[in-house]
């Protein structure tokens, strides 16, 4: 559906872990595009974390408790290993295999897409009154993570405002580096695209991964046994820009670049558009609104925000087979 574009706030599909820009009739990037892409806040990485360093009281205090702190495990599968991950709204959620989740003892439920490999879903919510240090259910959570099982991993961490500040208190205590998103441009030369005001939503989305993943779309004989063509009716730009953004990134980040991208389009030309591609970690136990991954019939999660000069918007949510997209 076509809607006049007011202000967007970007929700992400759960933990945002990329961010794809496309734009037509540009042979580079435009300097305030980049600029704002090269601003983008900067995370951190703890080497071998234990997980038990996330309810110390200080780090409560300066950071959980005070909002929008986003941390993930890192290099950890979600259909093999234990994954966990903090979200802005303080929720701590462990996707465990079955014997992890038997000896920390903490309370959850199976897992509705990994049923076959005995997999739970454990969510604590660090805000509860019961949570708070010295309660019933923060001793009960502490007690599992430093006597029953000291789970460690690599873990990704970032937080809103305050950066580093607000994370001073975890970060004294591991082994940790700072880390930037990594900027990536590709010139695209005679591009060829559908009607985009009136595209079906699945085959545009198509058409958008297509070019985001550099796939052909000539319709010429090959080895294979199927090919993929721009739908009619089709245009031709003679050359665009794609531009990513890769890493743990923040919500207020995306946020900044949509209304770069809308002030970008008023001085543009009245035919030009511009796309924005946001995806979640692959690998995150939540999807959309904390919701639990989906992974063996999809696990993808994203947005794509197709934006154009007159104020109207094109807004797709994609999400995994068992997963609901948040209205």
């Amino acid at each position: 559906m076509t809607r006049t574009l007011v202000l967007i706030v970007c929700r992400p599909a759960a933990l945002p872990a990329q961010v794809s820009v496309l734009l037509p009739e540009c042979g580079s990037a435009p300097s305030h595009l980049e600029s704002i892409l090269n601003s983008f806040s900067s995370f951190y990485l703890i080497k071998k974390l234990p997980l038990y360093e996330l309810l110390d009281k200080d780090f409560l205090q300066s950071a959980v408790y005070q909002g929008s702190v986003y941390g993930l495990s890192f290099r950890t599968r979600i259909d093999e290993d234990n994954c966990v991950a903090l979200m802005p709204n303080g929720h701590l959620v462990f996707s465990l295999d079955k014997d992890t989740f038997e000896t920390l003892g903490l309370e959850g439920r199976p897992s509705r897409s990994n049923r076959t490999s005995s997999r739970y879903e454990v969510t604590v919510d660090l805000r509860d009154g019961s949570m708070a240090p010295g309660g019933r259910g923060y001793l009960r959570l502490l007690r599992a993570l430093t006597s029953r099982l000291k789970l460690q991993m690599d873990f990704l961490i970032s937080h809103h405002p305050g950066g580093g500040a607000s994370l001073q208190p975890l970060l004294s205590r591991c082994d940790w580096s700072e880390r930037r998103p990594d900027v990536g441009r590709r010139a695209l030369s005679r591009l060829v695209h559908p009607s985009l005001r009136s595209c079906d939503p699945h085959d545009l989305l198509e058409w958008i991964g297509a070019v985001d993943a550099s796939v052909s779309r000539e319709n010429s004989s090959s080895d294979f046994l199927s090919t993929l063509t721009c739908l009619e009716p089709e245009a031709t730009v003679s050359r665009a820009m794609s531009v990513s953004a890769c890493g743990l990134l923040l919500p207020q980040d995306l946020q900044h670049l949509v209304e770069e991208l809308r002030c970008h389009l008023q001085q543009a030309q009245t035919n030009s558009w511009a796309s924005v591609t946001v995806h979640g970690f692959t690998d995150s136990p939540v999807s959309w609104d904390d919701d639990e991954r989906d992974v063996l019939t999809g696990g993808h999660d994203l947005y794509n925000l197709l934006m154009f000069p007159d104020h109207t918007y094109r807004l797709h949510l994609a999400a995994g087979a068992q997963n609901t997209c948040p209205p």
